[in-house]
């Protein structure tokens, strides 16, 4: 092809029609520019095709993800409300006489009490996405807000956790080591301790003590405040699940 368009040249040199070369020259630039153009389509049309097909993979991946997700958040949100009924039976308890004390499971409710769930979702794929700058790869806007969205609700999930782990470690069960058996409480977790302690310690005498009642006040504002936030999170993973659902 390229032998025949020189011979063309040659001729119309050889023949003194410079116009017509001058003609000829345009016309071949033209037809060099086209086809750069349609080079220039056709690799932008690959590079779409394959943008294409790897968003149809993440959003894949963050669907299968966040059914991961809820499946775990369910099991929390159902251990943050036996956390909360126990804090607020215990709250209940305060000040009440030794006979009715007696007929709850003091120990058993302890363990449920300050035993708070804690919710650490799988993400690897947004996590992916972000550190990348590859996140401008997902086309749908109302997904990509819901992932921020995600974002600034799990870090205000991690602050609040962090808060009452603090005072789980630096308040509550430093007071409880010295009031109460932790063995007995103990019973009810992994240990599973089959005969109470032989120390002898009046239990009970918690329900009388104003830091007591304090404390666990305070521990049940946090937790309740944290179910709120596992709440919020499983609507937006409903709402992460129906952007991202895919035939």
């Amino acid at each position: 092809m390229i032998k025949f368009f020189r011979k063309i040249r040659q001729n119309l040199l050889s023949e003194n029609k410079f116009s017509k070369y001058l003609i000829y020259a345009i016309g071949e630039i033209v037809l060099v520019v086209i086809g750069i153009l349609i080079a220039l389509q056709i690799n932008n049309w690959n590079q779409e095709r394959i943008q294409k097909l790897e968003e149809q993979t993440i959003v894949k991946n963050i669907h299968a993800e966040y059914l991961q997700n809820k499946t775990i958040l369910k099991r929390r949100i159902e251990e943050a409300e036996l956390c909360e009924a126990a804090l607020k039976q215990l709250m209940n308890s305060m000040g009440k006489d030794e006979d009715y004390l007696k007929k709850k499971n003091v120990d058993s409710l302890l363990f449920y009490a300050f035993d708070p769930p804690i919710f650490r979702p799988s993400e690897n794929t947004i996590s992916g996405l972000i550190q990348s700058g590859r996140l401008d790869l997902l086309q749908n806007k109302e997904l990509v807000n819901l992932i921020y969205n995600w974002g600034r609700t799990m870090k205000a999930l991690t602050d609040r956790t962090t808060r009452f782990t603090a005072i789980s470690d630096n308040e509550i069960f430093p007071y409880l080591s010295k009031k109460y058996s932790y063995k007995d409480i103990d019973a009810y977790g992994p240990l599973n301790w089959k005969e109470k302690s032989n120390l002898k310690v009046d239990k009970l005498q918690i329900f009388k003590d104003i830091e007591f009642e304090n404390l666990t006040d305070g521990f049940l504002y946090w937790m309740a405040d944290n179910k709120n936030l596992f709440i919020e999170l499983d609507l937006l993973i409903d709402k992460i699940l129906t952007e991202t659902q895919y035939d």
